[in-house]
This record gives structure tokens, C-alpha cells and sequence, in this order.
């Protein structure tokens, strides 16, 4: 079944084109990685995916909704958390607090919202009553996280998670990622510079170049397209 399908989405920033007719499905519970070099069209594209850029053409429909119309609040209350890139947390409020931001619209209760949220990073717990300004940066990546979990999410849309984290950092953040969908049953877009990482825990990977699909294909598959690995991905 079908959770997210993107049917020809194009989007311009004046004359420029940023997204090219763009079309892939993301099916329920599965991670799927969109990959590619900057200026590929990944971040507007989960832009556009939440309501935060208006597409010129096309659509993105979940659960028989058309998304691209709405607006960002609707977007989210219909089951999608987008994290955009730059670990957005409020460094003035406590972990517990920034938390609470992101269950404004949940339908559970708050405690089973912390205790999820904790059980996926349990670094969090033992960080709940500090600000979040003295967090590491894989914490702070696990709070913005967390925090868009406690909308109690069916889709949840990652823009760059990895960045500026060290490896290992980066491998337990990606095992988490991974157990989203694996056991929680979450649709994951994960927009990653890291190909090579991001093709390990996904079910299916999107490449995109200057606005286009180059490939949009079985993760296993696209990682070993050698031809296709060192000209899109570097790797």
C-alpha cells in the first residue's frame, strides 16, 4: 500500500527549476533515501512534500489527501513531521520543554509521547530537565527528532540528519532511523549527503540531478550500480 505518492512535481525559484516533474512512491512503513549532489532539488522537495513551498505542478497525496494545498499546520495534523536540516531545537527551553512543542497536535497522552520518544534515545531521558543549548550535536539531532515523533507521525520526512556528527554518531542515529519503520511501522524520506549510510537502512532510494529523477529504484540496487554510484553519489 501506498503511503506518499509525488506525481510530476515542479517547482521554480523565479526562473530557475528547482524540481523537474518529479514522481516516486513511498510505501507504508519503508524507508526510502533521496539522494544526490547540492542543488539536486532534495530539500525542496520535502518542502514542498510539508506545505512549506507551493509547487507549479504536480502533487503529493497520503492517505487520500492532496498535501501540496495545504497548509503547514493541516499538513501535520494528517500525520506528517518534517526535520529540516540544522537541528532546529529552542537552545533557550529544556529538552522536556522543546518535547512538549512537538505534541501540540498529538491525540495521545504526553507521558506515552516522553516514553516513546525516550525509549528510541535514551540519552534524552537523562537530559530532559537541561536546556538544550548545552546538548551534544547528536543529541540536539535526537531532540529534533523526538520532538517531531511526539506528533505521533505516520510519515516522517529527515532533511540531512547526519550532518556535521561523527561517524559513529551517525551509525547509531541511522539504526534508530531505521527501527522507525522496521518497528514502528513509520513511512521514512530521508534526504542524506551520506549516500552510502542512507542506502544501508533504506528499502528503496530516489537519486535526483538538477531537479530530476535519474533513478528511482530498489536501495540493494542503486548501491551497486557502480556506474550510477560514482557519477550521482561519490562514492
Amino acid at each position: 500500500m501506498a503511503a506518499v505518492e509525488v506525481a510530476d512535481l515542479t517547482v521554480h525559484y523565479g526562473p530557475v527549476a528547482a524540481l523537474r516533474g518529479v514522481s516516486f512512491v513511498a510505501e507504508e512503513g519503508t524507508t526510502t533515501a533521496v539522494l544526490g549532489a547540492n542543488g539536486a532539488g532534495k530539500t525542496t522537495l520535502l518542502r514542498s512534500m510539508t506545505g512549506l513551498v507551493r509547487p507549479d505542478r504536480g502533487s503529493v497525496r497520503f492517505g487520500g489527501d492532496e498535501l501540496t494545498r495545504l497548509r503547514v499546520e493541516d499538513v501535520v495534523r494528517r500525520g506528517v513531521a518534517h526535520v529540516p536540516e540544522g537541528r532546529g531545537v529552542i537552545e533557550e527551553l529544556t529538552v522536556e520543554e522543546n518535547l512538549r512543542l512537538g505534541g501540540l497536535w498529538r491525540r495521545r497522552s504526553e507521558r506515552d509521547g516522553f516514553d516513546a520518544v525516550f525509549e528510541l534515545f535514551p540519552v534524552l531521558r537523562g537530559r530532559r530537565h537541561q536546556h538544550a543549548a548545552t546538548l551534544s550535536g547528536g543529541e540536539r539531532q535526537a531532540l529534533a527528532i523526538g520532538r517531531a515523533l511526539m506528533s505521533r507521525p505516520k510519515v516522517l520526512l529527515l532533511d540531512e540528519p547526519s550532518l556535521g556528527l561523527a561517524p559513529i554518531v551517525t551509525g547509531q542515529l541511522m539504526a534508530r532511523l531505521a527501527s522507525l519503520s522496521r518497528d514502528e511501522g513509520i513511512t521514512v524520506v530521508l534526504v542524506e549527503q551520506n549516500a552510502r549510510t542512507a542506502l544501508s537502512i533504506a528499502s528503496r532510494a530516489v537519486v535526483l540531478n538538477l531537479g530530476r529523477v535519474v533513478v528511482a529504484d530498489r536501495a540493494e540496487a542503486v548501491a551497486a550500480d557502480t556506474q550510477l554510484r560514482h557519477h550521482y553519489l561519490g562514492f
